[in-house]
């Protein structure tokens, strides 16, 4: 199962999603798109959360208000992170994710370091985490389905 959200919509239309668990993040690793940001909550366990960045976007030009959207739901699940302030959210491109046969269910590195951003969140912010719980769907996708889809619909 996928959760999705909806980012604030001062910022535009943007889906946020993540796994329901590591088994769920596996195929996210997988089948990402190339327009794809991973977050995470740096050095601790958390979610896997994700944002499809529209044509063109880049990782370096998120918005304020949607990169806080995303850290603030990495955030909130981590469960040593959600009980700690002033933790560190890293996020990278999801073609920047690197898995390897040795590494753990869920587990992943970077292709490399230096396309990896990191992001200081003081505290939770309840309003934003509210405000995107009422906007979450969950789903059961065709990840790989959706990759051969949009594949070809972008080769024509």
């Amino acid at each position: 199962m996928v959760l999705y959200f909806k980012a604030r919509p001062e910022v535009g239309d943007y889906t946020i999603f993540m796994g329901f668990d590591k088994f769920e993040n596996e195929e996210l690793i997988k089948y990402g798109f190339p327009e794809d940001v991973w977050f995470h909550v740096d050095k601790m366990s958390s979610a896997h959360v994700y944002v499809r960045l529209h044509k063109g976007q880049t990782f370096d030009n998120i918005s304020e208000g949607l990169l806080e959207d995303c850290c603030q739901l990495v955030k909130a699940n981590s469960i040593q992170g959600n009980k700690v302030n002033n933790i560190d959210v890293v996020y990278t491109p999801w073609s920047n994710l690197k898995k390897t046969a040795t590494m753990d269910v869920g587990q992943v590195g970077f292709h490399n370091s230096k396309m990896v951003r990191t992001v200081k969140v003081e505290k939770r912010i309840n309003e934003v985490i509210n405000r995107l719980n009422k906007t979450k769907v969950e789903r059961t996708p065709d990840l790989r389905g959706e990759l051969i889809i949009s594949s070809l619909v972008h080769l024509h």
